[in-house]
């Protein structure tokens, strides 16, 4: 026996091939927001992975700067320390001048000649005073000129002037207390006395 099938055969492929578009579509769809979801999470990952490195970052640069100002001190304060060390190294090789100077000035000053005063600045000496004549004035200087712990006298000014009553020079010189020379001349009276014995 033959079967015929009269049944609407066309509109049931329609129907079957719209619920298979719709059911691919669904697919699509949950697959696509699956896609989504993935790359959305795999992002936020990064973000969240990088920016716990960019606060480890953060951390470690603020411990770097506290370190840097802490080496800063530490350098403005060895500074310190090496200029007061230098201070004192100085004062300590030149506490001797002060005496040598003025020793120099009570053996070398002529009869006749008054000072009014006496500033050093460093080996720089700055000495005013009285003279009752300018010969004496020149006495004064080559005796400063003959001394081992004095050199290079200079006249800056001379005046007439009176003192007490009496006229006189007042007169401005300047010269060097001579270190080198010193040195020489304190080792040398240290060899005398040290021949002496051999």
């Amino acid at each position: 026996m033959i079967r015929i099938n009269l049944l609407p055969h066309r509109a049931e492929k329609r129907r079957a091939r719209q619920i298979q578009f719709v059911a691919l579509s669904v697919v699509s769809v949950i697959l696509g927001a699956l896609l989504v979801g993935f790359v959305h999470v795999a992002i936020g990952t990064q973000i969240s992975y990088q920016e716990r490195r960019n606060e480890y970052l953060k951390q470690e640069t603020a411990v770097l700067d506290r370190q840097i100002t802490e080496i800063k001190k530490l350098r403005e304060q060895t500074d310190s320390l090496l200029a007061r060390k230098n201070v004192v190294e100085n004062l300590q090789s030149t506490r001797s001048n002060v005496v040598h100077l003025l020793d120099q000035m009570l053996r070398i000053l002529p009869d006749g000649v008054y000072l009014k005063s006496l500033k050093q600045t460093g080996n720089r000496i700055n000495l005013v005073g009285y003279a009752q004549s300018n010969a004496r004035i020149s006495t004064l200087m080559r005796a400063v000129d003959d001394s081992p712990w004095l050199d290079s006298p200079s006249l800056v000014v001379i005046s007439a002037t009176t003192a007490n009553g009496a006229r006189v020079s007042e007169f401005t010189l300047t010269f060097n207390l001579t270190k080198v020379q010193a040195e020489n001349a304190a080792q040398g009276a240290a060899a005398k006395p040290a021949g002496s014995k051999g």
